[in-house]
């Protein structure tokens, strides 16, 4: 026998709404969506706050914007909306260790000593080798679950050539070679 029931329709958007996966499942199936490997930072060389993202992506290149979530649970989303700066520092592969020090409980301080660090034209702490670096302006804020979502119009970008990219699938770091 099939189900009769019409989905609900959320106010406004004329889309029936289905069931919802549960969290398991959806991270599951995002554990197969390949991603770049990012150290997202903001503050100063004195007070630097920063984390380790996947969450990344394009959103326009007029005004050139990028998407960025951070998780509010670890309370350092507040830190970046503060701020009102950010730079996106995508990985290398000689950046894994970094990676891993930057996506857990490391106190700030310890995180930032492993590697070099400069402040970009807004005081905003980047990795100068890093495959390729955004600087940001946080233009808006959104609050979706247990996330903020943070659109960034980009003020700066620098590439460092010939840098293998560090990415993350299947929950693992992989190497992609520069070409």
């Amino acid at each position: 026998m099939s189900d009769s029931r019409q989905p609900s329709t959320p106010e406004g958007t004329g889309h029936p709404r289905h069931d919802l996966v549960s969290a398991t499942e959806f991270r599951d199936g995002m554990a197969h969506l390949a991603a770049a490997v990012n150290i997202v930072t903001t503050g100063t060389l004195d007070d630097p706050v920063g984390f380790t993202a996947t969450s990344v992506c394009s959103v326009s290149d007029a005004p050139p914007t990028l998407l960025v979530c951070a998780n509010r649970e670890r309370s350092l989303a507040q830190a970046f909306l503060d701020n009102g700066h950010l730079c996106v520092n995508t990985l290398g592969a000689q950046h894994r260790d970094l990676a891993l020090l930057f996506g857990g409980g490391t106190p700030m301080a310890e995180r930032f000593a492993q590697a070099r660090w400069e402040l970009s034209a807004d005081n905003v702490p980047y990795l100068p080798d890093a495959a390729a670096t955004f600087h940001c302006r946080i233009s808006q804020s959104q609050i979706i679950g247990t996330h903020a979502v943070l659109f960034c119009e980009v003020r700066q970008v620098t590439r460092t050539p010939g840098t293998d990219a560090l990415a993350y699938f299947r929950r693992a770091f992989h190497e992609l070679p520069d070409r």
